[in-house]
């Protein structure tokens, strides 16, 4: 059950497709929706090292960025208070006080759904170290997370990454569970790096999800996640892409898994990651 939802406003073009969806889902579930600002001050204004006699340059290039910075995250809590407002959907705004991201973990304990533009971290560099980031909202327990893409598209079928693994079980069960599109098509996919035996658990897969009034189709594709995960889906038209992580692993090698980093960094569509 979905009654609290947690949106990340950045001030990107995702921002805007990332209200879309939170308001779209908090009006379907009758759900309370908190925004938190998510761009570092102290990020913007890091330029590397300034030659000598370039500070007043360099002064005046951070009071600009911040000014933007300002204007461009005014301008899209005004569109989520119009949006709010026209769709009856009840918010809050919290705008950031220091690090978003201990903002946005403090927060999470208290939703259960976390909404937002991930790709933005890579794409305009909102953070310092995003991958450093993003681990430490998996790894503090934000999930699931709604990974929103550039451009809204309805979700009508939905790509489920199954590697039989408890993490990828966790995630289908969240995605399941929460219900958040209940017309929408399964297809779950198992990648193999050479032909085996996979339909014992496509077939357990399948029969989880239908028995939660789900449409299902199952494949195997041979070859790696990381290679062909994105292409797969593109094959299929998924609207949207489930798949978890192992916070384990995380930890144990200090970055995310390549098949999750390239996903995030390279998707054209909306993700759901949970564990």
């Amino acid at each position: 059950m979905i009654k609290r939802i947690l949106l990340g406003i950045g001030g990107t073009p995702f921002t805007a497709v990332g209200i879309e969806r939170a308001v779209e889902i908090a009006s379907q579930n009758d759900a309370r929706l908190t925004a938190v600002t998510v761009v570092d001050p102290n990020n913007i204004c890091k330029f590397g090292p300034v030659p000598a006699g370039a500070a007043i340059y360099a002064k005046r290039m951070c009071e600009n960025r911040l000014e933007v910075t300002k204007d461009q995250i005014g301008d899209a809590v005004a569109a989520l208070e119009k949006i709010c407002k026209q769709s009856g959907v009840r918010y809050d705004v919290e705008w950031e006080t220091g690090n978003p991201f201990d903002l946005m973990i403090s927060h999470s304990r208290y939703h259960d759904l976390t909404v937002f533009g991930l790709r933005s971290l890579f794409d305009y560099q909102l953070v310092e170290s995003p991958e450093k980031d993003l681990i430490q909202l998996l790894s503090q327990g934000v999930r699931p997370i709604l990974a929103v893409s550039s451009q809204y598209r309805p979700i009508r079928r939905v790509m489920i990454a199954y590697s039989g693994s408890m993490e990828s079980a966790k995630a289908m069960r969240r995605f399941v569970q929460c219900c958040l599109w209940p017309d929408a098509e399964l297809e779950i996919v198992h990648f193999s790096a050479k032909p085996d035996d996979s339909n014992f658990l496509l077939k357990d897969a399948a029969a989880y999800c239908q028995d939660h009034g789900f449409k299902v189709n199952t494949r195997m594709v041979l070859g790696k996640a990381h290679d062909r995960l994105l292409s797969t889906a593109q094959e299929i038209e998924a609207d949207m892409i489930v798949m978890g992580n192992s916070i384990r692993s995380i930890w144990l090698r200090k970055v995310l898994g390549d098949t999750v980093t390239k996903t995030l960094t390279q998707a054209d569509r909306p993700l759901f990651l949970s564990q």
